[in-house]
């Protein structure tokens, strides 16, 4: 029996039009983003960057697990071989589906158990991030702390 080896690469996806708007608001605004709009901006950027051949050897492991429109956290799982066509493809990613985006690649693992305890680490300092920032965090705390619970379970549901 032949194990296949996947490399899981955690993503921000840093929205560059609503920077100045979030520092305002003190949270991201949701957009109409979703893994398979990720996915698709993925293959084109694979299929432009590396051609046909590219895709060829990324596109039937290429994979989009988990994303999420708060945080703008993405989990994406690879081959092993190929995990560096599918970094670079991320890395030269601008916008999706119409919003501008800079790619921040945050940790890279061969297994999805480390993945999974970086993305949650990642989304508490995220969401200790946005109640510093605003101003009366009595209103946000609930929603905040439902948010992480939710994800946090979300997250470890994730298999390989």
């Amino acid at each position: 029996m032949v194990r296949f080896k996947n490399r899981w690469l955690l993503v921000e996806f840093v929205d560059t039009s609503t920077v100045d708007a979030s520092a305002e608001k003190g949270s991201l605004s949701t957009r109409p983003l979703d893994g398979r709009l990720i996915y698709n901006a993925l293959r084109d950027s694979v299929v432009t960057n590396f051609g046909d051949t590219g895709w060829g050897a990324v596109g039937m492991s290429l994979n989009v697990k988990y994303f999420s429109p708060l945080t703008n956290l993405c989990i994406i799982r690879v081959a092993r071989d190929q995990h560096r066509i599918a970094w670079g493809a991320v890395t030269l990613l601008t916008n999706i589906h119409d919003v501008r985006v800079i790619p921040r690649v945050i940790h890279v693992s061969g297994t999805i158990k480390h993945t999974q305890l970086s993305a949650i680490a990642h989304n508490r300092e995220v969401i200790a991030r946005f109640r510093t920032k605003l101003k009366n965090t009595a209103l946000h705390h609930d929603s905040y702390d439902d948010y992480l619970a939710r994800s946090t379970r979300e997250i470890e549901a994730l298999h390989d």
